[in-house]
């Protein structure tokens, strides 16, 4: 009545699918996703001439990637208002990954450069 299948099924169970390709867990996709983050943070504050602050997050970047980031070459010519807010933003989303995979040493950097770049945009005499 039908020919039996003579041919590989090209279904696979999902146990074998897995096997063919590595993985990576929530914690090195996360410490992926902070080094990201750290390094934009660190393109922005070397073009801010933030060197002590960028030395401090190229030190993070290293810990988490394991060797030193490329640092930033060029410069944009961007208004200096425009960088703390670009920064600002960048540490705020570093602190958010920092949190999540709960290290400490990130996070308070993240914090910190918020913190920085928060006083740096307000107007003279509210700090």
């Amino acid at each position: 009545m039908y020919e039996p299948i003579r041919t590989k099924s090209v279904h696979r169970m999902q146990a074998d699918a897995q096997a063919d390709y590595p993985h990576r867990s929530r914690e090195e996709e996360l410490d992926i996703q902070l080094a990201g983050h750290l390094s934009a943070l660190l393109a922005v504050t070397d073009e801010l001439g933030l060197d002590e602050a960028a030395e401090h997050i190229a030190e993070q970047v290293a810990r988490l990637r394991g060797a030193p980031p490329a640092r930033h070459a060029g410069l944009s010519a961007a208004d200096t208002g425009v960088l703390h807010r670009r920064a600002h933003d960048i540490a705020g989303r570093a602190l958010v990954v920092a949190a999540s995979r709960a290290d400490t040493a990130a996070a308070i950097l993240a914090a910190e450069r918020m913190d920085v770049h928060s006083a740096a945009l307000a107007p003279a005499g509210t700090h």
